[in-house]
């Protein structure tokens, strides 16, 4: 059985969307009434321990993820597809590429974790391990990563809404499967278009890094700075975000 998903257009160009640590299918939803749905039909899908699939057993693994999402794309008919990975789902969307290149047309890396190893250190692990179980945690993540700049509210609705639409046990496992796996060596030359989109005002995944990474192994990376967001721009500057990762889909 596939993974839960939903899907949002009915256009030629198939998408399938995958989320960060911080969401499940839903997390892009600020931003879904935007898309151009008679050209592109988005498939946004929810991991094994988020969302609908809070209950499926798994591993939770990188690998995990991209069988799935394979799986998804099979059980939908989808011979070829671009991928959008935001975050955890940006190291994702990569996993996925180096099992079925030939099916990936155009990937979408959205404030994306790279293919290596992140190099954490003692502070920034214990912060992060302590997510798990901890909401105060999450609250200093998430206003982090966007600039310190955002309202309360906002960011007390994005660690409620995390510690709702995920399991501690695959919330855990899934940093792991993110912060450790190296993968780097079988990415790099890939010919794939990317288009790598970061937030000016994100402290963790900066365009530093990835001109370090990302723009440095996939020969026709390109990279896009949105100038008012952090990490999470489908809520800081949804129409911005749509507007470039649809031009880039259509060029």
């Amino acid at each position: 059985m596939a993974n839960t998903h939903h899907l949002t257009g009915t256009g030629a160009h198939k998408v399938i969307v995958l989320h960060g640590w911080f969401g499940d299918q839903h997390g892009f939803s600020p931003m879904e009434k935007l898309l151009t749905g008679n050209e592109f039909t988005y498939a946004f899908m929810d991991y094994r321990g988020y969302g609908g699939m809070k209950d499926v057993a798994g591993g939770f693994t990188m690998d995990e993820i991209a069988a799935d999402t394979l799986a998804l794309a099979d059980a939908l008919g989808w011979r070829e597809f671009s991928l959008i990975g935001h975050s955890m789902g940006g190291k994702a969307i990569q996993r996925v590429l180096t099992r079925a290149p030939s099916r990936v047309k155009k990937l979408v890396a959205l404030t994306p974790v790279p293919a290596a190893a992140v190099p954490f250190d003692d502070a920034g692990w214990t912060l992060f391990s302590g997510a798990a179980e901890n909401a105060g945690n999450r609250y200093g993540i998430i206003d982090f990563t966007t600039g310190n700049r955002l309202s309360k509210t906002w960011l007390d609705q994005m660690v409620a809404y995390s510690l709702e639409c995920s399991t501690r046990k695959a919330f855990a496992a899934y940093l792991i499967a993110w912060a450790k796996t190296d993968f780097s060596a079988e990415v790099k030359g890939l010919p794939h278009p990317m288009q790598v989109i970061v937030g000016a005002h994100d402290a963790a995944i900066d365009a530093d890094t990835m001109k370090a990474t990302y723009l440095a192994w996939y020969p026709n990376a390109t990279m896009e700075v949105l100038e008012n967001a952090g990490h999470y721009p489908m809520h800081e500057t949804p129409v911005a975000l749509v507007t470039t990762i649809e031009k880039f889909l259509r060029g």
